[in-house]
């Protein structure tokens, strides 16, 4: 749901980093457990601020995740490369996730014709081969990509067969999956998405389009449909196992602490009793990720803008205790 990091990100980070980086795999064992992060998220790219974020990071958990644009995992100066290389000096683990599509816009980036399905899978494979990722998403909120394109959605899914055979054979260890929207899955599309909500027009039937993932991966922002943390159902999360038997994994969490937009107003004191909900609604669901979408406040719109554990001077948030608890 969240815009990709910044493209100002790879240059700054390979600056100040890049030279001194020559590990051939980033992360050598898988991590067993919940293992809980954030994504890249510092408060600016410049190499201060950045160096920052990864000490402040360590704070909110073990993973650091990058989100962006599928051709980036060619690019030698890239961010995944960064956010792989970097893994082991910073000591945390790198979840990294490609996409193939504007989720503003619902259009493919570029055609996935059989050749450039190729050219994709070969750069993944690529990357996989080079730096053992421990988790490797294929694809943000697709779910939302079948509602707007199903045709494209159907190319995308045979991209994701094809590039997971590949990422097997260069790293057989990596876990391999696709990202959901689970608010838009539940057919809940009212609130601050501007439809309605009607769960009879649920996407359940999608999470069957992956037979090869290893788990399955969804972004959640409650708060989009729900006003305060309480009004979230009780089964709201638990209803995901009844849609499948495989791992699950949460690569994006948000609730604001803003106090807007109108008559969506929250606070940090709404944010803190969110992470508590969540937690009290996953009991017992051991999900292989939990990540906080922002550590740092980020320049986006509402109601994105404010929903870091930190606030954008720095300053820690309530939330931030909970979560780490």
């Amino acid at each position: 749901m969240r815009p990709f990091v910044r493209v100002a990100l790879a240059a700054a980070a390979l600056l100040l980093f890049g030279a001194g980086c020559q590990t051939s795999r980033a992360f050598p064992t898988q991590p067993t457990g919940t293992l809980r992060g954030v994504s890249l998220s510092p408060k600016s790219f410049s190499p201060e601020d950045f160096e920052t974020f990864f000490r402040d990071a360590s704070d909110a958990g073990s993973a650091v995740t990058w989100a962006g644009d599928w051709i980036e995992l060619a690019a030698p100066t890239g961010a995944p490369v960064v956010v792989a290389e970097l893994a082991k000096p910073k000591k945390y683990t790198p979840v990294i996730i490609a996409q193939v599509f504007d989720q503003d816009t619902g259009n493919l980036r570029r055609p996935l014709t059989p050749h450039a399905r190729k050219t994709h899978v070969a750069q993944a494979e690529s990357f996989a081969k080079k730096y053992h990722p421990p988790f490797f998403g294929l694809g943000i909120e697709v779910n939302m990509l079948a509602e707007r394109s199903p045709d494209a959605f159907d190319q995308f899914v045979a991209l994701f067969d094809e590039a997971a055979d590949a990422i097997k054979r260069a790293s057989p260890e990596t876990r391999i999956f696709p990202v959901l929207q689970l608010e838009r899955l539940k057919g809940l599309r009212g609130g601050l998405f501007g439809g309605k909500n009607d769960e009879t027009k649920n996407d359940w039937a999608l999470l069957e389009k992956f037979p090869k993932a290893d788990l399955i991966a969804f972004t959640s922002y409650p708060g989009i449909i729900y006003k305060d943390p309480d009004d979230i159902p009780d089964d709201y999360y638990q209803e995901i196992r009844k849609r499948t038997d495989r791992p699950i994994a949460f690569t994006e969490l948000g609730w604001s602490a803003a106090a807007s937009p109108a008559g969506w107003e929250s606070s940090e004191e709404e944010q803190t009793r969110f992470v508590s909900r969540f937690r009290k609604l996953t009991a017992g669901f051991d999900p292989q990720l939990e990540i906080w979408s922002f550590l740092y406040d980020q320049p986006l719109p509402e109601p994105f803008t404010n929903m870091g554990l930190r606030r954008a001077d720095g300053s820690a948030r309530p939330a931030l205790e909970e979560w780490k608890k």
